[in-house]
């Protein structure tokens, strides 16, 4: 048996100072077919760890972030970190109409990370 396997992952959404949880906003925005996607990948995270969806997951270069990539029709990005060993923290969804990562929605992530990181410490 695989050691991840033996430890449960979490998958936490980014809370802001205000107590705002702008993730579930953007889910609630979505379809319930795309929110159950993307609840699906959570559950194998938790179940199996992020190797079960790594065809999924992409680095995003020079930043500590990751994405997580559900394409077709649907084209949606879920930018996340891993504040510590099996944890998810999922800062920013949004649905992706270029084929570049538009500057402004990693600005956003990269603004929650910061402001995690911040209050964190």
């Amino acid at each position: 048996m695989n050691k991840d396997m033996e430890k449960q992952y979490k998958v936490v959404y980014y809370l802001s100072s205000t107590g705002d949880k702008p993730f579930s906003k953007f889910l609630d925005t979505l379809e319930k077919r795309q929110q159950a996607k993307i609840i699906r990948l959570f559950q194998y995270i938790k179940q199996y760890g992020l190797e079960a969806i790594s065809k999924h997951t992409r680095k995003l270069s020079d930043t500590p972030l990751w994405e997580i990539r559900i394409v077709g029709k649907d084209n949606i990005r879920v930018i996340y970190f891993i504040p510590k060993a099996y944890t998810v923290l999922v800062l920013h969804g949004f649905v992706k109409k270029k084929q570049k990562t538009p500057k402004k929605e990693l600005n956003i992530a990269m603004k929650r990370y910061n402001d995690w990181l911040k209050r964190s410490s």
